[in-house]
């Protein structure tokens, strides 16, 4: 089918239909079987270098969604639809969308464009200016996808500050989801996070994830001739993530029989032994809109029903579903454009050069970079209590920060990438999503990890030789921001316990934090 449209001039009048990366859900209704026989449709994807180089994206990042868009136009061909894909080499491809949307409207006498909402504020922008400039109808449409509508969001954020626990509890009674005939939660509570915050001694044994192995090595080609630049490895002989709705829900379904049953417990855990642990893995297909959140939802609660998952379980990973991705795009969507600019500790400092390959002495950042660079990804505590974490200690520039974030991880949209990293990680936003810094010395990582015992530092010092440089960060964070941060009254603990440490042991812990950072490249 795509033979026969590109490069030929349509003469009878057409819409054009524009789907996004993010967009590749084939539940739309716009794939509804009415729609199937409208033969003035056109559905339009694109590989374009304004959506690969605003940051500098992983290998996997860009390979996996260009990949999975292929794909997604392969399967509408097959459906019997027509479809216009503009590969990232095409001789014609302008590399923007409002330059390739004023082309392709020449080229199929488009009389409209119909499009998705778009997930990110500066595609959303982008678009709206696109649309302008080619002076045809818009139809914008939802993209049928998340649990409560963006007109609502901003109704209910965009002037007062609002806690995940309160919005997860109205979704939960919403959608039905965890509640008994009276409607009041399961069990008796709402939220069993204390219960799932178990270190891992290496029993039960953690899981593979889905074993995928695609050779993409001709797309990979296609990428690396067209001058896009990239982090970390491409794995293009070998990829192991879906691209596939297929596949997607094989992955979920794996993970349903195979790792949930201990998400719950060790969702905190951290180890040498796996960087995945019990984690779904699931967020990238998710995120590209291949699997539904109800969907994952009601696949982990037949889990639960059927007995083989318990309550505090199934709880704390509907949370993260139904409760924290929504919410964090709630927060976004209410509070853009000017959240991208918040940095409520006016920090400035750039992010230490290992970031880029990992190669520090902290056995902890050491790890988990590397498994990022080599894999894409890295769980949430990884995430918020090691490259989050440090960088907060450091006072890196919350902009620097949030590109690397948006890079480095294969499921990292803006819409859900900023306000975890901007907000809950870097409490840039000074308490809009999350209500405290959230920030730990050693203690927590040797705590929740095995990290600490191979390590060049030490996490029991705090100063000297070899001392952590978390411990000493830590505190020299917290003094330089008592001002703002000690009435807060989640941390004022942290500031009882400083006030009890002696006068000289204080400033030989300042002193060295000094040091760390002034040689914060060689650490």
């Amino acid at each position: 089918m795509q033979r026969s449209l590109q490069g030929t001039k349509i003469n009878t009048m057409t819409c054009l239909r524009l789907i996004l990366g993010d967009q590749l859900n084939n539940k739309h209704s716009w794939f509804a079987k009415a729609e199937r026989t409208r033969a003035d449709i056109i559905y339009v994807l694109m590989e374009v270098r304004s959506e690969t180089d605003y940051v500098v994206h992983h290998a996997q990042k860009v390979l996996g969604i260009f990949a999975a868009m292929r794909a997604f136009a392969q399967a509408l061909r097959d459906a019997g639809l027509r479809v216009h894909y503009m590969k990232i080499n095409d001789a014609d491809n302008q590399q923007d969308f409002s330059a390739n949307l004023q082309l392709l409207a020449k080229q199929y006498n488009a009389h409209s464009l119909e499009r998705q909402e778009a997930d990110e504020y500066r595609l959303e922008t982008l678009l709206l200016t696109a649309a302008r400039q080619l002076g045809l109808p818009v139809r914008v449409v939802d993209s049928e996808h998340f649990l409560m509508p963006r007109t609502e969001l901003r109704a209910r954020f965009s002037n007062k500050t609002n806690r995940m626990e309160y919005f997860y509890r109205d979704l939960r009674k919403r959608y039905n989801i965890l509640l008994d005939t009276q409607g009041q939660p399961l069990g008796g509570q709402w939220n069993y996070d204390q219960a799932n915050r178990k270190r891992w001694n290496g029993t039960p044994e953690a899981p593979q994830w889905y074993p995928l192995a695609e050779d993409l090595s001709a797309l990979w080609q296609d990428i690396a001739h067209s001058g896009v630049t990239t982090m970390g490895d491409p794995m293009a002989e070998r990829f192991p993530w879906p691209i596939k709705r297929s596949q997607a829900k094989a992955w979920l379904a794996h993970f349903c029989r195979n790792g949930l049953a201990h998400f719950g417990a060790f969702q905190d855990a951290m180890s040498t032994a796996s960087g995945t642990l019990f984690h779904a893995g699931i967020s990238f297909a998710l995120n590209t809109k291949m699997l539904h959140p109800l969907e994952v939802i009601n696949a982990a609660l037949a889990e639960f029903n059927a007995g083989r998952v318990s309550l505090a379980t199934i709880e704390g990973f509907v949370r993260q579903i139904l409760g924290w991705r929504e919410f964090v795009r709630a927060i976004y969507w209410a509070r853009m454009p000017a959240y991208a600019n918040s940095n409520f500790f006016h920090h400035t400092a750039a992010l230490p050069r290992w970031y880029w390959d990992g190669n520090t002495k902290m056995h902890c950042l050491q790890r988990a970079i590397k498994q990022s660079l080599t894999g894409a990804y890295a769980h949430h505590i990884q995430r918020l209590m090691l490259t989050g974490n440090f960088a907060l200690l450091a006072g890196c520039d919350p902009d620097a920060v949030d590109a690397w974030y948006l890079g480095i991880y294969i499921d990292a949209f803006e819409w859900v990438e900023m306000p975890n990293t901007r907000g809950m990680s870097q409490y840039a936003d000074g308490g809009i999503l999350g209500s405290k810094p959230y920030t730990s010395t050693a203690g927590y990582i040797n705590k929740m990890s095995d990290y600490c015992k191979n390590c060049f530092y030490k996490a029991s010092l705090r100063h000297g030789d070899g001392a952590c440089p978390f411990n000493s960060l830590y505190w020299h964070f917290h003094a330089r921001h008592a001002k703002v941060l000690q009435k807060n009254p989640r941390i004022g603990m942290t500031y009882m316990q400083w006030q009890k440490i002696a006068d000289d042991e204080q400033q030989l812990i300042l002193a060295q934090a000094e040091h760390y950072l002034t040689t914060i490249d060689q650490l």
